[in-house]
């Protein structure tokens, strides 16, 4: 790389990214009776108090900005702010714009996200995703939502990864509503693309206007047996299912989904048609397929191809799979946001080179004219993984889980130095804290 394209514009924002259920506590949801139920991969893990940002969030607000963060990604939790159907929290509310206010005046754009995985308790027993009345119930609360926003420049997410939501939780059944069929699965899809609308007419009609987008997961595909032509043919339909085709649906206008042998969609939505401001990316590693002769009809594996050892939580490193997924989102003609990218290292020693490969891969997407704005890290701090629960730590700050004490990792270092200096440098050049 030349000089020029080692560096970031003064305009590049660098942020931090969190979850509302994975690190603020007390939140009774769905996950919260998917734990309950023993669903984990660990059957008595509980998120519980998980590491108490509710209460802590001017402490981890100033822990962003001590590592040159300028943005911070949050997402509002949908059962705090309608507990019951209907009956929506005003104390929930005034909190959640307490803290907006707050990120602000410590210099952080916010960057909010409305839905990020969980539901209130009444949701699947009453309007599912596969049920029309779900656009109703989304509509509404993006409508008091919008009032949190105001006056605060936001960027706004509707929904994080809905095709991991979908899968997980309509297809595999491996996540809240524990669900498994294709239909189902497909009417599902179409009602997200329209509450993503109807969220959308809500901000507009309350803000004026809107930067909002989808934070869409995005893997790298590969064939499992690069000579092998079901597995070559399983790489183009994965990546289309499911890289684009919420990306193309809010571009276009037009859901299209084909996954041959457990269902497909074709349906317009007119109203999807340009309902994005940006495109958001969280990308974290590459899958290999493979063609099995039977349903699902699909295996995938991380495997580590070139020696550089599979992450913590068995996921292959494979930044250059992060340029192809960058270049890919070039085609939709919008700003391009990495929504999240980060690392499971349980010791903190691999999450600097990892940042290094990574952000190098947006210094050389930008330079091939992809328009990526930011760069926002998964997570600011180590938190609740979901169905893994507390064993992957993906923070720049590790936290004790038992005491809650934060600590700066050796990558707290590095994001600082290329955040404040807006120059990629090896990891080795920069010296730690108090050297």
């Amino acid at each position: 790389m030349s000089a020029t394209e080692q560096t970031f514009p003064a305009d590049f924002t660098f942020g931090v990214a969190t979850a509302a259920y994975q690190v603020e506590g007390g939140i009774e949801n769905d996950w919260a009776e998917w734990e309950r139920a023993g669903k984990l991969k660990e059957p008595d893990a509980r998120c519980g108090p998980a590491v108490d940002h509710w209460n802590r969030y001017e402490e981890d607000y100033a822990l962003a900005r001590a590592v040159g963060a300028t943005a911070f990604r949050i997402s509002l939790e949908w059962a705090r702010i309608e507990p019951e159907r209907g009956r929506f929290d005003e104390a929930a509310l005034e909190a959640y714009r307490e803290r907006l206010l707050r990120m602000k005046a410590h210099g952080l754009r916010p960057v909010v996200t409305l839905h990020h995985f969980t539901h209130p308790t009444w949701f699947h027993r009453e309007t599912p995703w596969h049920q029309p009345a779900s656009v109703d119930v989304f509509r509404r609360y993006a409508k008091r939502c919008a009032a949190l926003l105001e006056g605060l420049d936001a960027l706004v997410i509707s929904f994080n990864e809905p095709m991991v939501l979908l899968l997980g939780g309509y297809l595999q059944g491996a996540i809240p509503p524990g669900l498994a069929d294709g239909p189902t699965t497909m009417r599902a899809m179409e009602n997200l693309v329209r509450s993503h609308v109807a969220a959308r007419e809500e901000l507009l009609s309350r803000l004026g206007r809107v930067e909002l987008g989808i934070s869409q997961n995005m893997l790298a595909f590969a064939p499992d047996r690069w000579w092998h032509p079901l597995d070559r043919a399983l790489v183009r339909l994965g990546a289309q299912a499911y890289n684009h085709a919420f990306h193309e649906a809010l571009a276009t206008g037009k859901l299209r989904v084909t996954m041959p042998g457990v269902a497909s969609t074709r349906v317009d939505i007119p109203g999807a048609r340009d309902s994005v401001e940006f495109i958001g990316v969280n990308y974290y590693t590459r899958a290999h397929l493979r063609f099995v002769p039977r349903p699902p009809f699909i295996e995938f594996k991380y495997r580590d191809i070139h020696g550089r050892g599979l992450t913590d939580i068995g996921w292959e490193d494979w930044p250059e799979g992060f340029l192809q997924t960058l270049r890919d989102v070039k085609r939709y003609g919008k700003p391009v946001w990495v929504t999240e990218n980060g690392i499971d290292d349980r010791a903190g020693t691999r999450r600097p080179h990892y940042l290094h490969s990574h952000l190098a891969q947006v210094l050389a997407a930008r330079a091939q004219g992809v328009d990526v704005r930011g760069y926002l890290y998964w997570s600011l701090l180590d938190n609740f993984e979901w169905l893994e629960g507390w064993g992957p730590r993906f923070g720049l700050y590790h936290v004790d889980f038992d005491t809650l004490r934060r600590s700066p990792t050796p990558a707290c270092d590095y994001f600082r130095a290329v955040a404040t200096g807006r120059k990629l440098v090896p990891p080795d050049a920069v010296l730690p804290s108090g050297a």
